[in-house]
C-alpha cells in the first residue's frame, strides 16, 4: 500500500475548465505583440495603405511584456495550455526572448509557438529555443521568387526566409509548419513545387483557403481555391491518406504521403468551417481580447490592467468574456453576409492569423 501524501506532496488542484455558450473550452491564446510588419502582403497590409506615413500603435498604446504575462497567467489558470506569439511580425520586438522565457515559465503551458515570416529568424532561432520556445510556424506563400516577391509586397527575400527555416530546424524548433495562403490566379500554380521542396524534410506544409479576414484584402469567393480541389490536385501527384487529429480543436485536416515523405494539412475555414471546435482567444497588441478571427469588436483589457486590476478581477473579466462567447462566423458565412461584415472586422495584422 502506498503511503499517504504529505501536505507538500499533495497534487495540485485541477485547473478550471471554462466553456463558452456553445460548450467549447478555452485552450488556446494567441498573443499579438505589435501591429507592425516588415512585409506588405497585399491580402493583409497592402503598401498603398500601410505606407511610410502610416501611424501604427505607439509603444505606450501597446501592452508591455509584463501586462502580456499577467493576462497569459490568468488565461492559463482558466485552462489555456497553448500559447502562440504572433504579430504583425513578432521578431520586430527586440526583447522577444525575455517574453518567451516568461511565458515558458507559466504553469500549465504545454505548447509555446510563434508565427513569423522568418526574415529575421536565422540569427535568433537558437536564442528563442533556449528561452523556451517550442516550435515555429512560417508564413511562406510560394517558392517562386517572382510570386513570393509579389505576395510579400516586394519586401521579402526568399533565400533569407529559407535560411530562417534551416536555423529553426537546427535549433530544434520543430515540428516546423509552413503556412501557405492559396489564392486562385496568384500562387495556386506554385503549390506543387513548394510541396516538392518540403517533402521528406519533416516540415508540415498547410494549405490555407484565402479568407475574408479584415477589411483590406478585397476578398471574393472566386479567389478561394477550395481544399477539396487542392487535395485532389496534390493526391494526383502523390497519393495521400488521412491522419487523425493530434488534439481536439485542431484546425487542419491532416494527411500523410503514402510513400512516407511526410505530412500535409488543409485549413478550410471558408468551405468546411470548424467553428464548432474552436478553442482560441486572441489578444491584440493594444490589449483587446477577441474571441473570433472575424470579430467586429473585442474587450479592452489594457484599461483594467493599467487601473490596477488584480488576478481575481482579470479572472472574472476573462471568464465572463468566454462564458458569453457564441461566435461562429465561418459556419454562418454567406456571400452577402461576408460583404456586409467586412465593413467592421478587426484586421488580421492586429490579431495574427
Amino acid at each position: 500500500m502506498s503511503s499517504p501524501l504529505s501536505p507538500d506532496e499533495s497534487p495540485a488542484p485541477a485547473r478550471e475548465t471554462l466553456k463558452d455558450a456553445l460548450k467549447r473550452p478555452l485552450h488556446d491564446l494567441r498573443i499579438s505583440l505589435l501591429d507592425r510588419c516588415n512585409f506588405r502582403c497585399p491580402y493583409c497590409m497592402p503598401e498603398s495603405e500601410f505606407h511610410a506615413d502610416y501611424e501604427f500603435l505607439t509603444r505606450a498604446n501597446r501592452l508591455t511584456h509584463g501586462e502580456i504575462l499577467k493576462v497569459a497567467s490568468v488565461a492559463t489558470s482558466l485552462g489555456v495550455s497553448k500559447l502562440r506569439i504572433t504579430g504583425g511580425e513578432p521578431l520586430l520586438d527586440k526583447k522577444l526572448p525575455d517574453l518567451v522565457a516568461g511565458l515558458a515559465a507559466l504553469p500549465g503551458v504545454d505548447d509555446l509557438a510563434m508565427t513569423t515570416n522568418a526574415m529575421l529568424l536565422a540569427p535568433i532561432a537558437e536564442t528563442l529555443q533556449q528561452a523556451g520556445l517550442h516550435r515555429v510556424t512560417i508564413s511562406l506563400d510560394s517558392l517562386d521568387p517572382d510570386v513570393f516577391k509579389t505576395m510579400s509586397g516586394g519586401r521579402g527575400d526568399l533565400a533569407t526566409v529559407l535560411d530562417g527555416i534551416a536555423a529553426a530546424e537546427a535549433a530544434g524548433l520543430s515540428p516546423i509548419k509552413i503556412n501557405v495562403v492559396v489564392q486562385r490566379g496568384v500562387n495556386d500554380h506554385t503549390v506543387l513545387d513548394l510541396l516538392e521542396h518540403f517533402r521528406g524534410s519533416g516540415h508540415i506544409v498547410r494549405l490555407i483557403e484565402f479568407m475574408d479576414v479584415g477589411n483590406r484584402n478585397g476578398w471574393q469567393m472566386q479567389q478561394v481555391v477550395p481544399s477539396r480541389e487542392l487535395l485532389k490536385m496534390v493526391g494526383a501527384r502523390w497519393p495521400l491518406r488521412p491522419v487523425g487529429r493530434n488534439y481536439p480543436g485542431e484546425v487542419a485536416r491532416r494527411y500523410e504521403y503514402v510513400d512516407g515523405a511526410g505530412e500535409i494539412g488543409f485549413i478550410s475555414s471558408v468551405t468546411e468551417p470548424f467553428c464548432g471546435s474552436c478553442s482560441r482567444a486572441r489578444l491584440s497588441a493594444d490589449g483587446t481580447l477577441y474571441t473570433c478571427l472575424f470579430a467586429t469588436h473585442g474587450t479592452d483589457l489594457r484599461e483594467p490592467l493599467r487601473n490596477g486590476a488584480d488576478d481575481e478581477e482579470l479572472t472574472d473579466i476573462l471568464s465572463q468574456i468566454w462564458l458569453q462567447r457564441a461566435d461562429r462566423y465561418s459556419e454562418l458565412r454567406k456571400p452577402e453576409v461576408a460583404a456586409h461584415h467586412s465593413l467592421s472586422k478587426v484586421e488580421m495584422y492586429r490579431i495574427g492569423g
